[in-house]
């Protein structure tokens, strides 16, 4: 079995799909990022929870592990794991990713939002626009050519609503969801409306002026395709946002899959996997 980690500030999406299918999923789950300083024995005991694997050591059931992670406690402990257990691990950057980045400073650029660069490309086309609902919202653009070039980042609703109620003395925290109307008749229908409906208006923008933006390097607007996903993309406020063409929630695990089939596949060949990589920079650690 091939394990998949996206590793987000809040959770963990994990898929597990069978070596070498790369289109294929046995399962997948989420959980909480939380602990953030996690230790590569807490990660394998949550695993193995997970994973229902009892007395079966782990590198019986997972062969290989793919990664992308924005979180350094997490990327040091599969890192670890990996390495005890002679597991091979793939780590997603713009060394491993194998495709051109176009941006000022590619180490800088989020493993994640390579990752979902690489993935729109393979599964739905290019020029194209990845809005990601997570902890954060961003929004990244990949060029007709399959490059990365850029994007935008915004706090996410509920970090939004998070520090409406810790940056200020009278707003209470709230559980998100989305408002029966615009115009709120209390404190906490009010604050939902500023930040669901709210931040529909952002995103719908985002993707307004990203698309014409885009046009001046690929005129006929009607193939940029914008594809919705991230932990919030399924919510029922979410289909408010103007200009979605697809929604696919699990693309970043989706396109981990991919990047570890071209990767391996790659090595055998003695190809290199990524046109970014370093010389002698190891796309597959055994």
């Amino acid at each position: 079995m091939l394990l998949s980690l996206d590793v987000g500030n809040t959770n963990v999406t994990i898929g597990m799909s069978n070596l070498g299918e790369p289109h294929g999923f046995i399962g997948e789950g989420r959980v909480e990022t939380s602990p953030r300083d996690i230790t590569d024995e807490a990660l394998e005991a949550l695993l193995r929870r997970l994973l229902e694997l009892e007395d079966r050591p782990l590198e019986g059931i997972v062969q290989a592990v793919v990664m992308a992670s924005v979180v350094p406690a997490w990327s040091a402990a599969v890192g670890e794991l990996t390495a005890r257990h002679g597991i091979p691990f793939l780590s997603a950057s713009a060394e491993t990713v194998p495709i051109p980045i176009r941006v000022d400073h590619p180490s800088e650029a989020g493993a994640d939002r390579l990752v979902n660069a690489f993935a729109v490309g393979r599964l739905h086309g290019t020029p194209a626009i990845v809005v990601d609902l997570g902890t954060a919202t961003t929004l990244d653009v990949v060029a007709a050519d399959g490059a990365y070039v850029g994007g935008a980042i915004a706090a996410g609703v509920q970090l939004g609503l998070d520090a409406l109620a810790s940056r200020t003395a009278l707003l209470p925290p709230i559980e998100l969801a989305a408002p029966s109307r615009v115009i709120g008749t209390d404190t906490v229908s009010a604050m939902r409306s500023g930040a669901v409906i709210g931040h529909i208006g952002l995103v719908s923008e985002l993707v307004h002026r990203t698309r014409m933006e885009l046009a001046a390097t690929s005129p006929d607007t009607s193939r940029i395709h914008v594809v919705l996903t991230g932990g919030l993309s399924n919510a029922p406020w979410a289909k408010e946002i103007r200009g979605i063409d697809t929604v696919d929630p699990l693309l970043t695990v989706r396109g981990l899959v991919l990047l570890h089939a071209q990767a391996t596949s790659a090595t055998a060949s003695g190809a290199r996997a990524a046109p970014n990589a370093r010389p002698g920079a190891a796309e597959v650690q055994a």
